[in-house]
């Protein structure tokens, strides 16, 4: 599988810009619930929302979201996307989203996560916070996310997309929860006083082949940072990580094709090891 978007194959739009009575906002949100039940990628719902709006692909985000509640699913924390400078250019998106996670997105290592629940799965290597203290008050710092985290994790964010070819604008993957997927968590809880998470290195492993490399630096000059600016984000929107939280912090490197039933394994220089197995199925 190619790792750049492919924007040349993407099927046309099911509907064009203004056809119907639907408003933006609703057809986005059709759009990708469709995609999610069929586990077929849609066209991009840029068509709907335009490229700037990224207030109302949030808000398609929240449909989604609290329509996946009422279904049962709980929420879990919140991830962050698009850190990296080197996933930015794989799309040509250079802002970071962030979207919901929920329980059952959380799988455990070695658990074995079902290739079936994805459509385009990608794997990549990050730093899970998990929060001890609420963060809601206004304009957290680094400092209080430090003194709010309880512990960090190695994780494997398997990323995904509902959108066809991975043929992304900004509006695109934040309607689409940040192009969420699933995660899996190491077991062994590191406290973060002390760790200097910009110069942790990072590489994955797909069989025992390294895929991706990178470190703590690249994901917005650090962890920390990146966590400091969602934290920020989900006050202004009233949404603010709470204790208990698990906190996906960004990639440390490239995304790389899942490709099929495999295993991946993600080293963290001081952080320890997590391994990711897709397996077939579907549950």
């Amino acid at each position: 599988m190619n790792d750049l978007p492919n924007r040349a194959t993407s099927p046309a739009p099911l509907h064009p810009v203004g056809a119907g009575s639907e408003r933006p906002v609703e057809a986005a949100v059709a759009a990708l619930t469709h995609a999610a039940a069929t586990r077929t990628p849609c066209a991009p719902v840029r068509q709907y929302l335009g490229t700037s709006d990224i207030d109302a692909a949030y808000e398609v985000q929240r449909r989604l979201a609290q329509a996946r509640g009422a279904a049962g699913a709980r929420r879990a924390g919140a991830k962050i996307g698009l850190t990296a400078p080197v996933v930015q250019r794989q799309f040509g998106v250079f802002q970071p989203d962030f979207g919901v996670l929920h329980d059952d997105m959380l799988y455990a290592h070695t658990e074995p996560l079902p290739l079936g629940r994805f459509l385009q799965p990608r794997a990549e290597g990050e730093i899970a916070f998990v929060l001890g203290r609420d963060l809601d008050r206004p304009g957290p710092s680094v400092a209080d996310v430090l003194r709010a985290t309880e512990f960090v994790l190695p994780a494997i964010e398997i990323v995904d997309s509902r959108i066809a070819g991975w043929d992304l604008a900004i509006t695109d993957t934040v309607a689409d929860n940040a192009s969420s997927g699933a995660v899996v968590l190491g077991t062994t809880p590191y406290p973060v006083a002390g760790l200097d998470l910009a110069r942790v290195g990072m590489t994955l492993r797909r069989e025992g082949e390294a895929v991706s490399h990178g470190a703590g630096h690249a994901c917005l000059g650090s962890p920390v940072v990146a966590v400091a600016w969602l934290a920020r984000e989900l006050v202004r929107r009233e949404q603010p990580l709470r204790a208990g939280d698990v906190v996906m912090s960004g990639a440390l490197g490239p995304m790389v094709p899942v490709g099929g039933p495999g295993r991946f394994r993600l080293e963290l220089d001081g952080l320890g090891e997590v391994e990711a197995v897709l397996e077939e199925g579907t549950k």
